[in-house]
């Protein structure tokens, strides 16, 4: 018999005795002590064990990172890092030459405020008015609480009270915290994949078309398209901007009017994308007023198996004349010399088989005269969520004091990519490209390196 047969032997004559003996309650507790202790071990492990992908693209020359805007007009925040963070002065277009501030790591949690007209970090004010917070490896920096990757700019405001602040990322790690936020990750690669190079692209064409007249290219919110940060990514979204490395949509005609030179080949254009167009999808100038070769509608069929039901469908929703009046008068005030508004009146629509989008609605006021404004402007100026109004697939009628939008179908603007109806094709076996080609007709699929 071998030594460790024997050994085994050993143990189980043991056990049983003490369970036979009066000293079961040793066993118990003996077995029991052993499973508190491995389970103390497994759950305190997971606890301390964070697997932090490092932040690739750090060395990329300026035109491929990204400013985003996650806060403005605030007065304090807090920094923390699973490394050194250190601070940097910068100036505005600065993303990658900085001079050092002092020799010192900032303390482990650093408190940024406003001190006598100056930034201050940890109490101390800063002899400069922007400021770099650079993490090193893997170069993440916390902000209250969200995980971001690359750098942060700090600029202190005109006012001397407030600051911006701006995430400087690379284009691929945006990406990543861009694709989980903007479509579920557990849907199909091919539609994860579409969503990726229609976001890359994007990102890209607005950069390029606003971020050179402003101190940032895009805002971390549905007003450009909605970043988390590390916050947004998973496995799962790695893999497809991993998968699209460098992949963008041009206009096969060059239809962009932005300047040469910029990051990006020529033919860069924006393609939008909501999450479900409703059965249609429409042309970019009738709601945005801008005019591109791939931004025409197309018929989609594909989303309404994806969409849930009260998505596809939604219920009416009622606003009352007081609340339409104040936000179009906020939000206009030229519609201030219509006198009271009496009326939303339908003044062009795009009509599909069997239902219709509002492109533009006139504004009728007590005086007689009316003004004209685009239906999707006029959705989220009275319903600023878009929650309750969520397309303008829809009709509009007078209900009581105030108006009803109902009848209703998808949700978002409706141009470009449907992302429903993206997941739609891909269960059908549809490949990204064939996805991007129906969404964007007139484009092509090139790298930017």
């Amino acid at each position: 018999m071998s030594q460790k047969l024997r050994d085994k032997l050993v143990i189980v004559r043991t056990l049983k005795a003490l369970r036979s003996s009066r000293h079961y309650w040793l066993w118990y507790c003996s077995i029991a002590s052993l499973c508190i202790l491995g389970m103390a071990v497994l759950f305190h492990g997971c606890e301390a064990r964070v697997i932090r992908r490092p932040t690739p693209q750090m060395d990329a020359v300026s035109q491929f990172w990204v400013r985003v805007l996650l806060t403005a007009d605030v007065a304090e925040c807090t920094l923390k890092a699973p490394s050194v963070l250190r601070a940097h002065r910068a100036g505005l277009s600065d993303t990658t030459g900085m001079a050092e501030y002092g020799s010192e790591p900032l303390p482990e949690v650093t408190t940024v405020t406003v001190s006598g007209g100056r930034l201050a970090l940890a109490g101390s004010a800063l002899p400069w008015n922007e400021v770099i917070i650079n993490p090193e490896h893997p170069h993440i920096v916390n902000l209250n609480g969200s995980d971001y990757r690359g750098r942060l700019h700090l600029i202190l405001n005109a006012d001397g009270r407030t600051f911006d602040i701006i995430n400087f990322v690379p284009l691929e790690p945006y990406l990543a915290g861009v694709v989980g936020a903007e479509m579920p990750d557990y849907w199909e690669p091919e539609a994860l994949k579409a969503q990726a190079v229609a976001a890359r692209t994007y990102c890209l064409y607005i950069k390029n078309r606003f971020g050179v007249n402003r101190r940032w290219d895009v805002s971390r919110t549905q007003a450009s398209q909605v970043y988390l940060g590390v916050g947004g990514e998973s496995a799962q979204t790695w893999n497809v901007v991993n998968s699209t490395y460098g992949k963008v949509l041009v206009s096969k005609h060059d239809d962009s009017g932005l300047p040469a030179g910029g990051a990006g080949p020529p033919g860069l254009f924006p393609t939008y994308y909501s999450s479900v167009c409703g059965g249609h999808t429409e042309n970019s100038e009738r709601v945005f007023g801008d005019s591109f070769e791939p931004l025409r509608g197309v018929p989609c069929p594909h989303c309404k198996d994806v969409a849930k039901l009260g998505v596809f469908f939604w219920p009416m929703a009622q606003f009352d004349r007081a609340t339409v009046v104040r936000r179009l008068v906020e939000k206009y005030p030229r519609l201030g010399a219509l006198g009271d508004i009496r009326d939303l009146q339908v003044a062009d629509k795009s009509e599909y088989d069997g239902f219709s989008r509002l492109t533009r609605i006139r504004v009728v006021g007590s005086t007689g005269q009316s003004e004209t404004l685009r239906g999707e402007d006029l959705r989220l100026t009275i319903d600023p969520t878009g929650r309750k109004i969520r397309s303008t697939l829809c009709q509009i009628v007078k209900w009581g004091d105030g108006w009803a939008f109902l009848s209703g179908r998808g949700w978002g603007h409706g141009v470009g990519l449907c992302q429903c109806g993206a997941e739609g094709l891909a269960r059908r076996g549809t490949k990204m490209a064939e996805i991007l080609n129906y969404y964007y007709p007139g484009s092509e699929i090139v790298s930017i390196y």
